[in-house]
């Protein structure tokens, strides 16, 4: 049989780090590489003097976990170098919340004047004394009057506190345990033995990152279902041992990618809440950020749940929430108000135990004393927890949890309809109250005023006439029925029944007749009139806005048409000229109103005004537009002067009726005597009696108004200005003035 010799073989390189199978087997063979050797070359030939030189890369050497020379009196023990969470070497950058911004202007000008202070060499202690109370009377006022959605920008502070460094601060010693025990070991949740004054626990806590770096390894304090199987791990520990737990509660929520679901994402948190429930170790939980739905319940069944001042605890996030209810998330800061998140809320709702308080500016300000606050509220509720029984301890944990599901009762109900909810039906008529309707009415108002504005009519008065009309119509039964109409008229429909006929014969119509003018005769007697009124009057003011808006609409082409024209005359050259003429010399004569004019100057001002009339009607007319009326010889100058004549007299007639009343002018003395009297700041029943003076005083001036002389002129002059085309000129057709009057003094 043929035999192969080998001699010795030399390994040359080193073989002191672990590389790839590819870059360890790069060799040769008597100078061929191995691969162009083939498999079967292996017979009688005898080779002699085989070489295999084995060539390994070299890569960095594994840094060992703590220095060479530990320092055994660390804080933590000597373990603590296993933890790969070190103090930052960089202090983190400050970041300023959107509503802390008044503040951070308060903190610059306190740093502006210590600047001022050492440049100058001069005094600023009082005024740095001032700003300095000022800042933080201001910080309290803003962080004891928070708003739901300010605690979640907060809870989610970049610098806030993680769970490493309340544990490092709170613990003697801590011991990180890692791993699930099924092939990974999740670094967004983190487990360990630590002891506080000598009592030992089982921590466990999402942890999130100090930095970008931090939270990109972290996830962001989004757990896998590998940490929830870890943290699983530790409580059948911690139960085993008889360690009690302290959980720690800081996620936005279970990471919810497609892997995680392959993973049973579900089944984990599902198996930490079974399990939790049967533990038979106390169990205590703290939120010390934001706490999100199941991701923050799979560690959060606890006997005790312990809130931080500004922690939130939601089963959706208040960006979510307003993105399902109200289709935006700018309406997070709403959905964070009634989400009811916040510590305080909870512990009304009795779903949190407990409020941790924090400094002033969130326990970012002051990591360590937030960290002692912790520390004293872990032992507090420990030695009570302590002192219960195995089954007292489970019993305690079931009803804590039994009897979440509060309710309030007397709140108004919110009548705002909801987006994506089902179609709230209409209340059947009389149940609707008296305020609601108006307000229909006055915001249908408000869109009509809108549409004018805006040159738009998107508004629908039908909806609201129908039912208000079947609001009057429900009224109108409730007052024949108050009435005993309604007993007669359903006598009358049996009858008609009863007789098989099809028609009514017309006794029986007029006997319809009497009974509707019998309610029409005693509706006012009826107990419900007032509210019957009330709905016919809100009809009448719908129906008006209705007719308004339906003349506006057809209108609006026709007045957008002439208000063209308009300018068109008015750019013609030779009228544009004259107009300008007459201005310059109205300038140049330095008079302001056409009363003041010269002769000349008027008859100039009246020409340029009938030209302007005239050529303005006969453009109207020869674009399709009919003018029903023009103004003839009576110009609206002349209508104005007896317009303002009119009023002179009015006014001269009640000076001289209040001067020959004595009664009258009683009155008027003692009402400058009580205005004089408490000008500055009248009382209450001052202002009542110079209110009640004004009405009599006014009553009487009314009575003489209505003097028949005034009125036929006040009437003579009302049927001039009607003739007139729709309140030419500036006017809108009512330049006679109210009868008013003022007070002689």
């Amino acid at each position: 049989m043929a035999s192969v010799s080998q001699s010795s073989v030399t390994f040359s390189g080193s073989l002191s780090s672990a590389t790839s199978a590819s870059d360890l087997l790069r060799s040769s063979i008597n100078g061929a590489p191995l691969k162009t050797l083939g498999r079967g070359n292996v017979g009688p030939t005898r080779r002699t003097g085989l070489n295999i030189i084995a060539k390994v890369r070299k890569v960095k050497r594994h840094e060992y976990p703590w220095p060479q020379d530990p320092e055994p009196n660390v804080k933590g023990g000597v373990l603590s170098h296993l933890s790969p969470f070190k103090p930052l070497k960089e202090k983190p950058k400050p970041v300023t919340l959107e509503f802390e911004k008044p503040l951070m202007d308060l903190q610059k000008k306190i740093i502006d004047v210590q600047k001022m202070a050492n440049e100058t060499g001069l005094d600023f202690s009082d005024q740095i004394i001032s700003l300095e109370n000022k800042y933080q009377q201001a910080l309290k006022d803003q962080y004891t009057h928070l708003t739901p959605i300010q605690r979640v920008n907060i809870a989610r502070h970049p610098n806030r506190p993680t769970f490493l460094d309340h544990v490092f601060n709170i613990t003697d010693k801590f011991v990180e345990l890692h791993g699930d025990r099924a092939g990974y070991d999740d670094p967004a949740v983190v487990t360990g033995i630590g002891t506080i004054a000598g009592r030992r626990f089982m921590f466990m806590g999402h942890q999130k990152g100090r930095n970008t770096k931090e939270n990109i390894q972290r996830n962001f304090g989004m757990p896998t279902p590998h940490g929830y199987r870890k943290a699983l791990r530790m409580m059948y520990y911690a139960d085993h041992h008889g360690f009690p737990i302290v959980t720690f509660i800081d996620t936005p929520g279970a990471f919810a990618d497609l892997k995680s679901e392959e993973l049973g994402q579900g089944e984990a948190i599902a198996h930490n809440l079974r399990t939790m429930f049967g533990l038979k170790v106390p169990i205590v939980s703290i939120v010390m950020g934001e706490g999100g739905s199941g991701g923050a319940l799979a560690i959060g069944c606890a006997n005790k749940l312990l809130m931080l001042e500004n922690a939130v605890f939601y089963v959706a996030s208040p960006e979510a929430c307003a993105a399902i209810l109200w289709k935006t998330a700018k309406a997070s800061p709403k959905a964070a108000e009634k989400l009811k998140i916040t510590a305080n809320e909870l512990c009304k709702l009795q779903i949190a135990d407990g409020i941790i308080p924090e400094p002033l500016g969130g326990a970012h300000a002051d990591p360590q004393w937030t960290s002692m606050q912790i520390k004293n509220a872990i032992l507090e509720s420990m030695d009570e927890l302590e002192k219960m029984g195995t089954e007292e301890l489970l019993k305690h944990r079931m009803l804590k949890f039994r009897k979440i599901g509060g309710f309030q009762e007397g709140l108004p109900v919110d009548r705002e309809k909801k987006v994506n909810m089902k179609r709230k039906e209409e209340p059947r008529p009389g149940l609707i109250s008296d305020k609601v309707l108006q307000d229909e009415v006055n915001k249908l108002k408000e869109q009509i005023l809108k549409a004018k504005e805006t040159s738009s009519a998107k508004m629908d008065p039908n909806g609201l006439i129908g039912k208000l009309q079947r609001e009057i119509t429900h009224e109108f039964v409730v007052a024949a029925k108050a009435l005993g109409i309604e007993e007669k008229l359903n006598k009358m429909r049996e009858e008609f029944e009863k007789s098989g006929k099809e028609q009514l014969t017309s006794v029986e119509i007029e006997h319809i007749e009497n009974l509707k003018n019998e309610l029409n005769g005693n509706v006012e007697k009826a107990p419900n009139f007032a509210r019957l009124k009330y709905k016919v009057n809100l009809l009448n003011e719908v129906t008006k806005a209705k007719t308004f808006a339906e003349n506006y609409r057809k209108t609006l082409p026709l007045k957008t048409k002439v208000n063209e024209k308009f300018k068109d005359v008015l750019n013609k050259s030779t009228l544009k000229q004259k107009i300008d003429s007459l201005k310059d010399e109205i300038d140049k004569s330095g008079m302001s109103s056409i009363e003041e004019f010269d002769q000349e100057l008027k008859e100039k001002v009246l020409e340029v005004t009938e030209q302007v009339e005239s050529e303005f009607i006969n453009a109207l007319e020869s674009s399709g537009v009919y003018v029903a009326s023009k103004v003839g010889q009576t110009t609206m100058s002349e209508i104005k002067a007896q317009v303002d004549e009119l009023n002179a007299e009015i006014n001269q007639i009640i000076q001289d009726v209040i001067e020959s009343t004595p009664d009258l002018m009683g009155k008027v003395a003692i009402l400058k005597l009580e205005m004089a009297k408490d000008k500055n700041a009248p009382s209450k029943e001052s202002k009542e009696k110079i209110k009640g003076l004004q009405l009599q005083i006014k009553q009487s001036v009314a009575d003489i108004l209505s003097s028949a002389a005034v009125k036929e002129k006040y009437e003579q002059l009302q049927a001039e200005l009607s003739e007139l085309s729709g309140g030419s000129n500036g006017t809108n057709g009512s330049l006679i003035k109210e009868p008013s009057f003022s007070y002689p003094f």
